[in-house]
């Protein structure tokens, strides 16, 4: 059953609490974005609809968490416009790896521009930073340890989307994908190219809990050519409800290591 459940525990994220609303309106809400994205995918729905259904989902979103705001003020919260707080809330989303297994020079693989959310015909950007496992064989486990790479959770946040039955010869680009929506940053991180998935809507994660599998799922990330990775794409909510890609590349520099 998909209900939505949260963790108590130490981070600041886990103090979120939800509004009086009952608890299946907040999983009706991951039901419509699950929807909603799919819609855009398969480009049934046009990029102007998409954006206002977009927006409402993520303004109902940001008002069932009516303690973010307070905790906003705390110190060791990094938020969008400050990366480089005391304490970094951020656990790096490959287990064993660190900011050495991003690709490129110091993240250049980041190219937001031209990027829109609801036209797949749109093509060309790159908002998001690709992190590497060693895998030759292309066969999902890393070549180092002889076991998949976990992927964790960056930062405590719930469960909006998830896809899980990319096969290959699809031209979906993102394969099995995951989004997680943080209340205290306001935004959305996205997960791609993953093996398998193991959270479900509506589901509340911590920060550096198992989520998904690298793996290389997805049109381009399944050809050969393309090294095994994980996409991570951060989308920051505007006023608005509408979404801005923001480069992770300093979060994960600053990110938990985890063993």
């Amino acid at each position: 059953m998909c209900l939505l459940w949260l963790l108590s525990g130490g981070d600041l994220a886990a103090q979120v609490r939800l509004s009086n609303n009952p608890e299946e309106t907040v999983y009706n809400l991951c039901q419509d974005f699950q929807a909603l994205y799919t819609h855009i995918r398969e480009q049934s729905i046009s990029p102007d609809s998409a954006r206002t259904r977009f927006s409402a989902i993520m303004r109902a979103l940001r008002s069932r968490f009516p303690s973010v705001e307070s905790l906003q003020s705390d110190s060791s919260v990094v938020n969008s416009d400050s990366l480089h707080k005391p304490v970094s809330p951020f656990v790096f989303p490959l287990r064993g790896h660190s900011a050495s297994s991003i690709g490129g020079s110091r993240g250049e693989g980041y190219r937001a521009r031209g990027f829109d959310l609801f036209d797949f015909n749109v093509q060309g950007s790159h908002p998001a930073q690709d992190i590497f496992v060693r895998d030759r064989d292309q066969d999902s486990i890393e070549d180092r340890t002889g076991q998949p790479v976990d992927v964790l959770a960056m930062t405590s946040g719930l469960v909006i989307g998830i896809e899980t039955a990319w096969l290959p010869g699809s031209e979906y680009r993102g394969g099995n994908w995951i989004w997680l929506y943080d209340p205290l940053q306001h935004g959305l991180f996205y997960y791609a190219h993953n093996n398998a998935v193991e959270v479900l809507p509506g589901q509340w994660v911590k920060a550096g809990q198992k989520i998904a599998e690298v793996g290389r799922t997805g049109y381009n990330a399944f050809k050969t050519r393309s090294p095994t990775h994980l996409h991570l794409m951060y989308l920051r909510i505007l006023p608005n409800g509408l979404p801005e890609p923001r480069n992770t590349y300093d979060w994960l520099v600053v990110a938990q290591v985890m063993p």
